[in-house]
């Protein structure tokens, strides 16, 4: 994607080969902190002066001299104007300030169609609810940012494929099985999921006191693998009546999740055989770097360095193992995402692959990734777990009910509607009942999004509704209003579009404005560099807060002469967009009144 910074970085890096004669050489651009020594600032001198043996600030004057030439062939040639100034401080920093010109064109670039030099496959793994339970907030952390990542993705040109991988499959299943098909009835049609979890719940406590229902539930879990019609009869009806209420709760959060992205490990269970004996047979036991050997009755896989030092290992220095079957026979998560990621490379083509889920699973994926390339299968493949923090209560501790069990998903976003709902303000406005409930509804679910968006995504957060759904700060509210009034100032305007009209650069606050805008591209590629989501946020904040300084500074609707007023109405319209264009891809819906 081409952005102001990039092309800034490909003038200093062309300087380095003309004045220094070196290639390839990092620009080490960074925005300034102090507005009064420019727009970026090149650092590259400071750490060329130990690797060249000369002085910094000599380095810099080389540098300086450089881009300044460069600038100039590129005027000569007919290209816009980027470096309006570049200015040497300090021991050797450049600081460099864009022309009005491109600042413009950076606004405009946000508009043009993404480019990529090459666009991926990519494969984003998210949320992945157990069937036959409610979700809960657990599942809110993988869902949220999982979608995001596909948002971002999708909006920057790459070829993006959802995979809701849910929990479908395993011993589960049998208790429920028994249990349902015990009392005679094979239909689940007329049940709550909150029912399929106490009959979950209830099976679970009957077989731990009766041998003989353990064993009916062991026999139904071989039934079901064997593809009996009437087990399966009754699973099918206990998935369908979970994704019913999954979709629906997907459907209130507002995520791209579809029922044709579900692939559940049901899917994967009839090849976890050929995998294990695929792995056993090109891997035996004293292979290098890596065997696949029996361990105590169990399936395991070892993986070791060219030293043939264990890669993993366990407290006490062993090696260890990545185990793929049981000594029962009964197969891992291990050996599904085994299978699951030979297809998405192998099958699928994928290019790059996502996994979102809690930190507490990043040795999983450690093991999963080496194994999976140790088997040759992820060559070219770019595999990205992208872990998360935990959800806190006030008390610091994971969020639980009064009672100690899982908050369901369901509640908390009823709640937070409810919430929203009563501090939506309604006197002396003319709003109707269904604008009060889509206000509802996107302040509610986008408080919950953003709250949790704009943490460090690898930290715990505490879970807060108060400080979520408040008006001023780093809020969804904060944002959504900023929207909002922007949107009521261009209806009294009367006014929507404004082609070929020049932002204004006169005063300050129009130009800090202005350049804010014109970072947005190269704002996502720091976002999507290690997935911090958290930086689109504080963009969307700064923008906020740029624009209601701007709007303070500089009169909008009564401007005069006019063409002032429309090149102020155009900052306004453009401010709004990237707003709107923001939030989206964070999943937030916008309102055009608050």
């Amino acid at each position: 994607m081409l952005t102001l910074a990039a092309q800034l970085e490909e003038i200093i890096t062309q300087a380095m080969e003309r004045s220094l004669g070196l290639q390839g050489g990092e620009a080490l651009l960074t925005v300034t902190k102090d507005e009064k020594h420019g727009d970026y600032q090149c650092n590259a001198a400071m750490g060329l002066a130990k690797k060249l043996q000369q002085n910094p600030r000599q380095i810099a004057q080389k540098l300086q001299e450089a881009v300044l030439t460069l600038e100039r062939e590129r005027l000569e040639k007919g290209e816009g104007a980027l470096i309006a100034d570049c200015q040497i401080a300090g021991p050797g920093f450049i600081n460099l300030t864009l022309t009005p010109a491109a600042l413009r064109r950076g606004v405009e670039l946000i508009a043009s169609q993404q480019h990529l030099d090459r666009p991926q496959k990519v494969i984003v793994d998210y949320s992945c609810p157990n069937i036959a339970k409610q979700m809960h907030v657990g599942h809110l952390r993988s869902t949220i940012i999982g979608d995001a990542i596909c948002r971002l993705l999708g909006y920057l040109g790459h070829e993006v494929q959802r995979d809701n991988h849910v929990g479908d499959w395993g011993t589960q299943f049998g208790l429920l099985c028994a249990w349902i098909m015990d009392r005679g009835s094979g239909s689940v049609a007329d049940s709550d999921l909150s029912d399929l979890e106490a009959l979950y719940r209830q099976s679970q406590a009957l077989a731990q006191e009766d041998e003989r229902f353990r064993e009916r539930a062991r026999a139904r879990v071989v039934a079901l693998h064997q593809g009996d019609p009437a087990t399966l009869a009754v699973w099918r009806q206990i998935v369908d009546k979970s994704l019913d209420h999954i979709y629906q709760v997907y459907a209130q959060l507002g995520v791209l999740l579809t029922r044709e992205d579900v692939v559940g490990e049901s899917f994967y269970n009839p090849l976890l055989p050929q995998v294990v004996a695929d792995l056993e047979e090109r891997f035996p036991q004293g292979n290098r770097p890596m065997e696949v050997v029996e361990n105590q009755g169990a399936m395991c896989i070892f993986m070791y360095d060219p030293q043939g030092e264990p890669l993993f290992k366990t407290p006490e220095g062993g090696p260890l193992p990545f185990i793929i079957r049981k000594s029962d026979g009964a197969y891992l998560y291990a050996t599904t995402d085994l299978a699951c990621l030979r297809r998405r490379t192998q099958d699928l083509r994928a290019q790059w692959v996502i996994y979102t889920t809690d930190a507490r699973q990043s040795l999983h994926f450690r093991m999963l990734f080496t194994s999976a390339a140790m088997a040759g299968w992820t060559e070219g493949v770019k595999l990205e777990h992208v872990p998360f923090g935990s959800v806190l209560g006030e008390d610091n501790k994971p969020l639980k009910t009064r009672s100690g069990e899982n908050v369901h998903l369901a509640d908390l976003l009823a709640e937070a509607i409810k919430l929203a709902r009563q501090n939506v303000q309604v006197e002396g406005r003319d709003f109707s009942a269904e604008e009060i409930e889509a206000i509802a509804q996107a302040v509610g679910i986008g408080a919950i999004k953003y709250a949790d968006l704009s943490q460090n995504r690898l930290s715990d957060y505490v879970f807060s509704f108060e400080k979520m759904l408040a008006m001023e700060g780093n809020t969804a509210p904060y944002l959504l209003y900023a929207y909002a009034r922007i949107r009521s100032i261009l209806r009294k305007a009367g006014q929507e579009e404004f082609t070929g009209v020049e932002l204004p650069l006169d005063d300050p606050a129009e130009r800090r404005l202005v350049l804010q805008l014109a970072r947005f591209n190269e704002t996502l590629l720091q976002v999507v560099d290690g997935w911090r989501l958290n930086l689109l946020c504080d963009y969307l904040y700064r923008l906020s807060g740029l624009f209601m300084k701007f709007y303070e500074n500089c009169t909008v609707l009564n401007a005069q002469p006019e063409q002032v007023r429309r090149a102020r109405l155009a900052l306004c319209a453009q401010t709004a967009r990237v707003l709107k264009l923001g939030l989206g891809l964070l999943g937030i819906k916008t309102v055009e009144r608050m």
